[in-house]
């Protein structure tokens, strides 16, 4: 019987899930990747890592995960490593509804389907990690982020009920708050903004093509972005550690503005995240 330690991982095409899948597998996890493309598959695979096809706004494909892995596994589930999601961008005013709606299906809703599902088998093991790789906006607000903004914050609330509930269960549960990571992140948001915001139209037309061009490349890159690697540090804290950490800022600008928001006034902190690009 392979005695390794499990895990499930999703969104692992590129960026911070594809370098934690595999940094796990290294350091001895047998890891359960998931994607969303079939063409994504086979770069896993290679690297001897267990690829399988999710999807978090299509419910009967988590399903599917999930009982592909308790078949391999006999039902053992050691972590869960929630990762996959987009930024939806654009001013709340340009937002429809259903572009909301399909925010927090893939942030949101679908994390919680998944986890739901998880939860069963490791509370029949008497133990198991939840890891939800949340963002630093799910503690601050942001201009023009304001659907990925609240989908974090929905998250968080989430999650921190969770762990309170779970407690004495055996079952660990930590949010990530990362920050600006280099990743494709920014590439896929820029595509959300351009699908679903009418860019010309909007009242905020001058701001948004100060925007995409920060977005595309040609504007500055933060020197306090970091790689993925920063990430899998706290993350393997987070699943090894005999207490682990409710909450994990990773970055310099994650952790300055966590502590700005504790100790200036409503009205001076949110007049200093405005005059944020």
């Amino acid at each position: 019987m392979d005695e390794r330690r499990t895990i499930i991982v999703t969104g692992c095409s590129s960026g911070i899930g594809a370098h934690c899948a595999r940094a796990l597998k290294a350091d001895g996890w047998r890891v359960f990747a998931t994607v969303r493309r079939e063409a994504d598959l086979a770069a896993l695979e290679a690297d001897g890592i267990e690829a399988l096809l999710m999807d978090y706004t299509k419910p009967e494909t988590i399903a599917a995960l999930v009982e592909a892995v308790r078949e391999r596994t006999g039902g053992r589930i050691d972590a869960l490593f929630n990762n996959g999601a987009y930024g939806q961008g654009g001013a709340v005013e340009d937002l429809s509804t259903d572009v909301l709606r399909e925010q927090f299906e893939t942030n949101v809703f679908g994390w919680h389907e998944l986890t739901r599902r998880v939860i069963p088998l490791m509370r029949a093991e008497g133990r198991g990690r939840i890891v939800n790789c949340s963002s630093i906006l799910g503690i601050l607000p942001y201009r023009y982020r304001g659907a990925y903004t609240a989908s974090k914050y929905a998250l968080e609330g989430l999650t921190i009920t969770m762990r309170m509930e779970l407690e004495g269960s055996g079952i660990e549960v930590s949010l990530i708050e990362p920050g600006p990571i280099a990743s494709h992140f920014t590439a896929n948001s820029l595509a959300k903004i351009r699908e679903n915001i009418d860019l010309e139209g909007s009242v905020h037309a001058r701001e948004y093509k100060r925007q995409i061009k920060r977005l595309d490349g040609r504007g500055p890159v933060s020197r306090y972005k970091l790689g993925p690697e920063a990430v899998y540090g706290v993350l393997t804290h987070a699943l090894t550690a005999a207490r682990p950490r409710p909450h994990y800022l990773v970055t310099r600008p994650a952790k300055q503005g966590a502590f700005l928001k504790r100790i200036l006034s409503a009205a001076l902190f949110y007049k200093l995240m405005r005059r944020i690009d």
